[in-house]
C-alpha cells in the first residue's frame, strides 16, 4: 500500500473526528458523561457489589505486548505475576493473553480488529475484557473488588480518565470549545470492556468496517470509536485504576522507571543524523546546539547546502516543502556505506527535535543491536484494510545496523524525493516482516499537547516542534540530564519487582 504523495496535514484524522468538534457533539458528550459518572457515583453509594460477583475465571487478561524480545519478556513476567496471584488466591486460573501472539495482522496492536476474537471465544464464560500494558502492576484482590461495582450485563467502558487540557493538532482539534469533556483511557493504568459492550462492538464492526486512514493516538481513537457520537458509552472514570500506585485501595500502578537492561548503551555507539535545510541553519541549528547536542557522541546535520559554519552536509538531494524520503535514505546508505562502520545504531531527527541522548543510552541497553530494531514512537496507516505501522519521524526514529542493512539489501525505496519518509520506511520494513518496536517515550507533538496526568508518569526522550514554545525552556524542564535522572537509575538498580 502506498503512502498518500501529499498529506497536507499530517496528523489529520478521518472525517469521523471532524464531526466531533461541532456543537452537537459537544452537548451530545457532555450530558453523556455526565450522566455516567453520575451512575458510577449511585453504584459506590448503593450495596450492589455482592450482586456482581465476579471471579478471575470471570476476566479475561490482554496484555498489550510486542513481539520485540525485550518487551515480550515484560509481558510474560506480567502474565505470570498474574497467574501466580490467582494461585496464591486459590482461584482458577484466569485467562491471560498477549496482545502480540492473538494474530500476525499487522494492525493487532490496535485492538478493534480483535474484538470479534474475543466476543466468539469469551462472551460465553466471562463478564470482562481487562486491558493493560507491559509495565502495568495489578493487584488482583483490588481488581475483583473494583469491578464488582459494576453491572456485568451492561455495557461498560471503564479506565483512569484522561483529557486535553487544550484542543491539539494530535486529536484534531476536536472538542475545542472544551477540550476537557472527552475522556479517555490511560493505558497504563489499565482499562476494561464488558462483555455486552465488546458484542455491540463486534456487531458494529461486522456491518461497517473501520474508516481510519491514520491510527495517530490509540487510546483516543479507541474512545471516539466507543462513544460513537453519543450512540455508545463514555469512558467510566475508575478510581482503582491507578499510575502512581501510592494508594493502598488501587487496583493498578505504573512503574514510570526509564528502562535499563544492564550499562547503557555508550555515546560512540550511537550515531546521530540531523535532517535540516539551509533556511533553518540559523534558527533551528542553534537550538540543537544549545541543548542536546552536546550529548551526542556522533552528530552530522545534513541539508541542501553545505555550510562550513554548521557544518553541514550536503547530501545532493533538493530540499522539500515535505516528505524528505530522498534524503533519508541518502542518510540511511551514507551511515551503512560510508560512514563509521562499528556504531551499533543511527537516530535520525528533525531540526527541531528536541532529545535526550543519555535517556536513549539507557533506553537502548534493552535492545539486541544485531537484531533488525525500528524503533520510536508508532503510528499506523490504512490499518483497518491491510496497512502498515510505522515510526513517526518528528519524535526521532532509531534503527539498527541490522535493521538498516535488511533494509537497503531490499528494494523498497522512495516513490519520490518529496514522500513521507516515515511512512515509506514502514511500508518497507513491513514488507521486510520487521515490526515497528513502539515506545510512548518518543513524542511527535510538544509536552503542551499530551494531558499532564499523562506525562507524569513518563521519563520522556523527545518531543517534537518548537511552534508557540521556547524549545530551550522545554528542553531544560523535560530532558536535560538531572540528579533527578541519576538518583531514578539508582532507585531502578536497586528495585526488586513484585514479579
Amino acid at each position: 500500500m502506498r503512502p498518500p504523495a501529499r498529506r497536507g496535514r499530517r496528523l489529520a484524522l478521518p472525517a469521523l473526528l471532524s464531526l466531533l468538534t461541532c456543537s452537537l457533539a459537544f452537548a451530545l458528550v457532555s450530558k453523556d458523561v455526565k450522566k455516567e459518572v453520575k451512575q458510577s457515583k449511585n453504584l459506590e453509594k448503593s450495596g450492589i457489589s455482592e450482586k456482581n460477583d465476579v471471579d478471575l475465571k470471570g476476566i479475561a487478561f490482554v496484555i498489550q505486548s510486542q513481539s520485540n524480545s525485550f518487551h515480550a519478556k515484560k509481558a510474560e513476567q506480567l502474565k505470570q505475576s498474574i497467574l501466580k496471584q490467582a494461585a496464591d488466591l486459590t482461584q482458577e486460573v484466569p485467562r491471560v493473553l498477549l496482545l502480540h501472539q492473538l494474530a500476525q495482522q499487522e494492525g493487532a496492536w490496535t485492538i478493534l480488529p480483535l474484538l470479534p476474537h474475543f466476543s466468539v471465544t469469551y462472551s460465553r464464560n466471562s463478564s470482562w475484557i481487562f486491558f493493560c500494558e507491559e509495565e502495568t502492576r495489578i493487584q488482583i484482590p483490588q481488581l475483583l473488588q473494583a469491578l464488582r461495582r459494576y453491572d456485568p450485563s451492561k455495557e461498560w467502558f471503564l479506565g483512569k480518565a484522561l483529557h486535553d487540557e487544550e484542543s491539539t493538532i494530535i486529536h484534531h482539534y476536536a472538542f475545542s470549545e472544551n477540550p476537557t469533556v472527552f475522556k479517555y483511557p490511560d493505558f497504563a493504568a489499565g482499562w476494561a470492556l464488558s462483555i455486552p459492550l465488546v458484542n455491540k462492538l463486534t456487531k458494529r464492526l461486522k456491518s461497517e468496517s473501520l474508516k481510519s486512514d491514520f491510527t495517530i493516538d490509540l487510546k483516543y481513537e479507541i474512545a471516539l470509536y466507543i462513544w460513537d457520537r453519543g450512540d455508545g458509552p463514555p469512558l467510566t472514570p475508575v478510581p482503582e485504576f491507578c499510575t502512581d500506585g501510592v494508594d493502598s485501595s488501587c487496583a493498578t500502578a505504573f512503574h514510570s522507571f526509564l528502562p535499563l537492561c544492564g550499562n547503557p548503551v555508550k555515546k560512540k555507539d550511537i550515531f546521530v543524523a540531523v535532517k535540516t535545510c539551509k533556511k533553518f541553519h540559523g534558527d533551528r541549528i542553534p537550538i540543537v546546539k544549545q541543548t542536546w547536542a552536546g550529548q551526542a557522541g556522533h552528530i552530522e546535520y545534513y541539508s541542501d547546502y553545505a555550510d562550513s559554519s554548521v557544518p553541514t552536509v550536503d547530501l545532493g538531494i533538493p530540499n522539500t516543502e515535505r516528505g524528505h524520503c530522498g534524503k533519508t535514505f541518502a542518510i540511511l546508505e551514507r551511515f551503512l556505506n560510508h560512514s563509521y562502520d562499528k556504531i551499533a545504531w543511527l537516530v535520525i531527527v528533525d531540526d527541531d527535535t528536541l532529545i535526550s541522548i543519555s535517556r536513549l543510552q539507557h533506553l537502548l541497553s534493552c535492545y539486541d543491536a544485531s537484531e533488525p530494531v525500528f524503533l520510536g514512537e508508532r503510528y499506523g496507516y490504512g490499518l483497518g484494510t491491510g496497512g502498515y505501522s510505522y515510526v513517526t519521524g518528528g519524535g526521532g526514529m532509531v534503527f539498527s545496523r541490522e535493521a538498516i542493512r535488511r533494509l537497503l539489501a531490499s528494494k523498497c525505496r522512495c516513490y519520490s524525493n518529496d514522500a513521507p519518509d516515515d511512512m515509506v520506511l514502514g511500508m518497507c520494513f513491513s514488507g521486510l516482516g520487521v515490526p515497528v518496536t513502539h515506545s510512548p517515550l518518543f513524542h511527535q507533538a510538544r509536552p503542551v499537547d499530551y494531558p499532564k496526568d499523562y506525562l507524569s508518569h513518563q521519563v520522556p526522550i523527545s518531543f517534537h516542534k518548537h511552534w508557540n514554545i521556547d524549545p530551550v525552556k522545554v528542553y531544560f524542564t523535560w530532558l536535560a540530564p538531572s540528579e533527578e535522572d541519576r538518583a531514578r537509575q539508582e532507585t531502578r538498580k536497586g528495585f526488586k519487582e513484585e514479579l
